[in-house]
Formats: C-alpha cells, structure tokens, sequence
C-alpha cells in the first residue's frame, strides 16, 4: 500500500510545470487602519454622588411625600440614565440658613469631607437673607435695607463658591435662584418682586463666573398658588412644586449639557 502512496505522490510530482506554479510574495503589506474607539460613559457602571448645599428648600421643607423635596427627586431622576448603578445622596441643607451661617461652615471645614467626594452640588441659598431683613423692619421696610444685605449677600456668595471650588474643582454646581412666596397672598406685581430680580441677577452672575455652574431659575414656578404648589405653611413647595422644581433643573441641566436626553448620558 505504502508503494502504491509513493508511486501516485512521483507521478503527481513529474505532472506539476514549474510554470503553473504561483508566486506568492509577502514583501507588501497592506496597512490595516483602526479608528478611534471612544468607551461610552454606560460601559462601566458609574457611581453619582450627590450633595446638598443651603436651606430648607434643598433640606425638602414642605415635601408631604417625605421624598426630600427638590433632591430626593434628582437622585431617583439620575437612576435612569444609562450606565448609573447608584446615586448616593447626602444632604446637608438645613432650614433658616443664611448665607453668612453657610460661608462659616465652609470655613470651618465641616462639609469639605462631602464636598471633596461630590460628583454633582446643588445650592441654594438667599432666602432667609432677605427675611432677615423683613424680620427686622416688618412696618418700616425700605428698599435701601435690601439693597445693603445685597451687597454683604454678594459678597459671601461669592466667597461661597471659592471655598466650594478650593474643596473641589470639577463637580458641576446646580445654583438655584429665589421665589417669591409672598405672590401666594396677592397677585400683584409688587416692589419686593423688583428686589427678589435684584438678587437672583446677583446670583446668576455668580453662577456665570464659574464655568462649570448652572443657574436654575424658579421664581416662575410660584407666582401664585392657582396650582395648589405651596405647603401648608403658605412659605415651602409641597410635593407638587418639588416636582415642577425637578423638572426645572433637569431642563436647565440639558441646557448647560450636563444631560443628553436622547442618549439618556449624565455628561459629567
């Protein structure tokens, strides 16, 4: 059999031309090109952690639903965005904080643990400024005592923000503007509602310095209570103004591009 095998190999052998032979040559090498790949943000899941800066209304005042207000409805929101396993969430906001009493905690150093491992910061703060000075003066107010807390409110929110950025750089700052609660007893345009524009345009170009803050306006949301928006107290949003809060910021973000709403991203 192994004969056989050789015979047919010599004769398979003597049959091949040496013409119909193919040359095959390796000296050219065909360059293979490779483009970029950029990791999408949902390939790893991503940890979002969240902190809360200011008053009552980021404390959650007035949430019936006890969801935390304005803040407890972001965490839940980032949830559904691809890629987010988890939104950790500390708050610490608490109601009548002024802007002075927040600057002090700053400086002391009492928050920068939460700061320094933030991801996100909401701020809001301002309020209890101005109802310091209506405290004061209940009968007597004048536009020229607001106009003096102005300038102080001015100059601690700016230190606000240095203190907060000398803790960490990069966390994107969601700056809340003030309402007008007084509009839930008269819907008439009144002075006070040119003093609260004074202070919200004060505190939109604090948030304009910084490059990665974004201002969130809401004194629209509560021009009157024809919705049924405000707690009980006539003062704080009930669940229902919390919500229309949430939806304020989230639009606001999508503005500033920190949300992509048709890829469902966090872009921060």
């Amino acid at each position: 059999m192994k004969y056989f095998i050789m015979i047919i190999c010599v004769i398979f052998l003597i049959g091949c031309n040496s013409n119909d032979l193919v040359e095959v040559s390796f000296s050219e090498k065909q360059e293979v090109l490779f483009e970029d790949y950029v990791i999408p943000f949902q390939f790893f899941p991503r940890t979002i952690e969240v902190v809360g800066l200011g008053d009552s209304l980021t404390q959650g005042v007035g949430d019936e639903l006890g969801r935390e207000g304005y803040l407890g409805r972001l965490q839940q929101h980032f949830l559904q965005y691809n890629g987010i396993e988890d939104v950790p969430l500390t708050n610490t906001a608490k109601r009548g904080r002024r802007s002075d009493q927040l600057l002090k905690m700053l400086k002391n150093g009492e928050i920068d643990h939460q700061i320094r491992k933030a991801n996100i910061i909401t701020l809001t703060i301002g309020g209890n400024d101005i109802m310091k000075v209506i405290k004061k003066d209940l009968f007597n107010l004048k536009v020229e005592a607001f106009e003096k807390e102005l300038e102080k409110f001015e100059r601690n929110y700016d230190q606000i923000l240095h203190e907060i950025r000398e803790i960490n750089s990069t966390a994107p700052i969601i700056i809340m503007g003030l309402y007008n609660p007084i509009t839930i007893v008269t819907d008439e345009k009144s002075e006070f509602d040119l003093i609260l524009n004074d202070w919200n345009e004060v505190i939109q170009e604090m948030a304009d310095s910084d490059s990665n803050a974004c201002y969130v306006p809401i004194d629209h949301l509560f021009v009157t209570n024809a919705n049924l928006v405000y707690h009980t107290d006539f003062f704080h949003p009930n669940s229902k103004g919390y919500q229309l809060v949430i939806e304020e910021i989230v639009s606001t973000m999508q503005e500033c591009g920190l949300i992509d709403a048709d890829s469902r991203e966090l872009l921060f």
